[in-house]
């Protein structure tokens, strides 16, 4: 028998390193679907199609298997197929760490009519308070169209690339957010009618709490990323571009200086003498909810923002991959489900090979989907390839 080649030895291992993997699917009134089925094994998934025939689709139901919104970040009551009456379904056997976890996720047609009510989750028939639970079972990232954007776009949107990061290293971090967020809106309110101290002490003790660990956890996170870059950079052969990180805020760059505690008492006193000024903005004008990351094109010197398409491209799958190797080793080994819509557009062929490569070195099942399957063309029996048209799935 022919020995193995190191490539070949690189990619059973991997294969068999994969502990976070999706292998059946199932869609009830989902969009363009009615009714999918869809069985997938540990290897990367490329869907191929058309434009509109429900690639994006499909993708952003694997994503809702994940806490949050899933990555369109849309009301609930979108997701379900027109015409229908109001509710939808995504249900999955997942296989996390050697475990079979069966994952249900949906609304039901008595809240179909509220945008805001919130979905149901159940893990192994046992319902959920909250999609925050998924957090034990499935780490996932995904890059779409709109994610091309990132650089040119407002703070906001890295923020909440950088944040989306952070919760696969740490799960408690929504929480974080989401009470730093409820103090924040609670004392705009609170300056708006005129204030009252005791109230506003308090609201600013859990922000100024809350937000310095916000501030912290984005720190760690960044300092983690830009060492995994230098490691990606000097790997031989390595073609996507390295990223410099940076991050800018006022919390951020008091914790290069100072103690998180000495930090969070100056901000919980600023925040005190800040209130006419916020008074007058209507919104807090300091914290986290005002910061924004840098990205540094690294071989160019020059900031992301202004570099080509192409390149902008690469630097956000050179982020990602750098992100999905540091969970892997901080997961011990369990690499992430990586979402990686329409990924091949923008790059050469140099670039796709290197990302197919670089995925099957990290272990993860990737879902990707392209209108040209030529372009996927070097993963081969690599991958499991699927046709989406029309509402149907079929395995090619």
């Amino acid at each position: 028998m022919a020995e193995m080649s190191a490539l070949e030895e690189t990619e059973k291992t991997a294969r068999q390193n994969v502990h976070l993997w999706v292998e059946d699917l199932a869609l009830t009134n989902y969009r363009n679907y009615t009714r999918l089925s869809l069985r997938a094994d540990r290897r990367p998934v490329v869907l191929l199609g058309p434009n509109g025939a429900g690639k994006t689709n499909l993708m952003e139901a694997v994503s809702l298997l994940a806490p949050g919104q899933g990555l369109r970040r849309v009301a609930y009551s979108e997701i379900a197929k027109s015409g229908g009456s109001g509710d939808w379904a995504v249900a999955a056997n997942l296989h996390a760490n050697g475990q079979s976890v069966q994952i249900g996720t949906g609304l039901q047609p008595a809240a179909a009519t509220n945008a805001r009510s919130g979905r149901i989750v159940r893990i192994n028939g046992e319902t959920q308070s909250g999609s925050g639970a998924l957090a034990d079972y499935v780490e996932m990232v995904w890059l779409t169209p709109a994610s091309d954007g990132l650089f040119t776009g407002p703070a906001s949107e890295r923020r909440r690339f950088l944040d989306r990061l952070i919760l696969c290293f740490d799960p408690c971090y929504r929480t974080r957010a989401g009470h730093f967020d409820r103090a924040m809106r609670q004392r705009n309110r609170l300056l708006d009618d005129g204030g009252h101290s005791p109230l506003l002490d308090g609201l600013e003790t859990i922000m100024a709490e809350t937000g310095v660990a916000i501030a912290a956890a984005r720190v760690e996170a960044v300092t983690a990323l830009r060492t995994e870059m230098q490691t990606r950079r000097g790997r031989s052969g390595a073609v996507f571009p390295w990223a410099d990180l940076q991050l800018e805020g006022d919390l951020e760059t008091a914790l290069e200086q100072r103690p998180a505690i000495d930090i969070e008492d100056w901000y919980c006193s600023e925040l005190a003498r800040g209130r006419e000024r916020d008074r007058a903005a209507g919104r807090a004008l300091m914290g986290p909810h005002r910061s924004d990351l840098n990205v540094e094109n690294g071989p160019k010197g020059i900031p992301a923002k202004i570099s080509s398409t192409g390149e902008q491209k690469a630097l956000l799958i050179s982020l990602i991959l750098a992100h999905a190797e540091l969970s892997t080793m901080r997961r011990n080994g369990i690499a992430p489900i990586l979402l990686l819509d329409e990924i091949a557009a923008h790059l050469d062929d140099a670039r796709r090979s290197a990302l197919f490569n670089d995925l099957l070195r990290i272990g993860s099942q990737a879902w990707m989907s392209g209108t040209d399957h030529i372009a996927f063309s070097a993963l081969s029996e690599r991958a499991q390839f699927f046709r989406v048209e029309d509402g149907d799935v079929k395995a090619i």
